[in-house]
């Protein structure tokens, strides 16, 4: 009886650091700085500095956003993957989709709900034409560039052929990049016509497209793989002094509040695009 307890309290728990990306990709606000390189970084840098951790956690749930800061972070992932010789499990909450899929690659194993919202492996540009009603409202739009595409796709003038053309090329250069980003990570794709067309699947559908590994939930499958008694230790980002002794943030002003409205309407398409 003494042995076996002996071993027991003697035996070390294995602890995985669990780091959370949740909401859109490059959409800052006054009070939420959404998700970017620089809100991550001291989270990633402490969970893969945690030398006895066998892993690194990645819980994502987002419908994407910013290209450049999706593959920043991706990038970021992998690089401290590779300098601290841990594997990457990522787990999907409800939706890795466009930006959030791509963040999802970084992982060595990616994990989802059979409900989870998965794919969107695309490009998409939108905004609005306004010229119309300024017309209405008798508004005489005046803009001086230097430069004859300085002011292309600008919503209150009318749309011109060769600015939507350059916007589609720009758009099929990223995409591209984004379906070579998935082909070297995801080695076993089905051959479906839809793949790289921005649609998305449940999770479950996601498994058979080879999008992702299995359908199962975080710490089942840390425990098949380090114990049942394996800790996950999630890792927050940091706050400042004042908003860690007050519990938030300054009031933002007028001007940072519309600001922030904007923003949030934006992230709330983005979400309903999912139904979520």
């Amino acid at each position: 009886m003494f042995e076996r307890l002996r071993i027991w309290f003697g035996r070390r728990r294995a602890v995985v650091p669990v780091v959370r990306l949740s909401g859109a990709i490059g959409m800052p606000m006054p009070l939420r700085s959404g998700i970017s390189l620089a809100s991550v970084e001291g989270p990633l840098q402490r969970a893969f500095a945690l030398k006895s951790a066998p892993a690194v956690a990645i819980l994502i749930n987002s419908p994407g956003g910013s290209a450049v800061q999706s593959h920043l972070i991706y990038k970021r992932i992998r690089k401290l993957a590779e300098e601290n010789r841990k594997p990457v499990i990522v787990a999907v909450e409800d939706v890795a989709a466009s930006g959030g899929y791509m963040i999802a690659l970084a992982g060595d194993e990616i994990v989802v709900d059979g409900s989870s919202i998965v794919g969107s492996i695309g490009v998409v540009s939108a905004s609005f034409g306004f010229q119309k009603l300024i017309e209405k409202l008798g508004i005489e739009r005046r803009v001086h560039t230097a430069g004859t595409s300085k002011s292309m796709l600008d919503p209150f003038l009318p749309e011109r052929e060769e600015d939507v053309a350059r916007l589609a090329g720009l758009q099929q250069e990223v995409h591209g990049a984004f379906i070579d980003l998935v082909r070297s990570r995801r080695t076993a794709l089905a051959d479906d016509p839809d793949l790289f067309t921005g649609a998305f699947w449940s999770g479950a559908r996601a498994v058979k497209l080879g999008l992702a590994d299995r359908v199962g939930e975080l710490r089942e499958v840390v425990s098949e793989r380090y114990g049942a008694d394996v800790i996950l230790r999630p890792l927050g980002a940091e706050r400042g002094f004042i908003r860690r002794r007050l519990g938030l943030g300054s009031p933002p002003p007028a001007a940072a509040m519309l600001e922030s409205v904007v923003a949030f309407l934006e992230e709330r398409l983005l979400w309903d695009r999912y139904g979520l």
